[in-house]
């Protein structure tokens, strides 16, 4: 991330489109086209959405097939599904957990005490802290979550945990 930041350093509008392509996992090809998986992108309609120019978009993305150091990355760059805004439909919990990034261990600290408590992981995404400014990690569970593992997960000593 380092090295994306110092080569699109005083290009905001184009730090902005480089940022929205990890966080959403658009990949750049060897031409400089958008792809969401196999769907090429319009560059206008991601400029519209992210208020910047279309040049910015088509050049941003143009810069980064030319570098060898970046198109490696963002050539296999990947969207994911983030189906905890459905999950209630399905009649799954969600928890957001905010807490300090850099604690080592926190995804297996939480999955232990939902395992002691036979509550079952549909899904874990976690924020980059590098992406995200206040990075969360959102866990949507198998049913309801049980009282006593809401109790046991809120000694955990983290930020917070909210139900979404």
């Amino acid at each position: 991330m380092r090295y994306v930041e110092e080569h699109f350093a005083g290009k905001r509008a184009a730090l902005r489109v480089v940022t929205t392509l990890m966080r959403l996992g658009i990949r750049v090809d060897r031409q400089g086209n958008l792809y969401c998986d196999t769907i090429e992108l319009a560059p206008a309609k991601m400029a519209r959405a992210l208020g910047v120019d279309r040049r910015v978009v088509i050049e941003t993305a143009k810069e980064i097939a030319a570098d060898p150091e970046l198109l490696p990355v963002f050539s296999d760059l990947a969207p994911i599904a983030n189906v905890s805004k459905a999950a209630k439909f399905f009649g799954h919990d969600v928890l957001e957990i905010n807490a300090d990034p850099n604690t080592v261990g926190l995804v297996a600290k939480v999955s232990s005490v939902l395992a002691r408590h036979k509550v079952g992981i549909r899904q874990i995404i976690t924020d980059d802290p590098d992406l995200y400014p206040e990075p969360k990690m959102l866990l949507v569970v198998d049913g309801k979550l049980p009282q006593k593992a809401v109790l046991e997960l809120r000694r955990l000593g983290l930020n917070s945990i909210s139900f979404k």
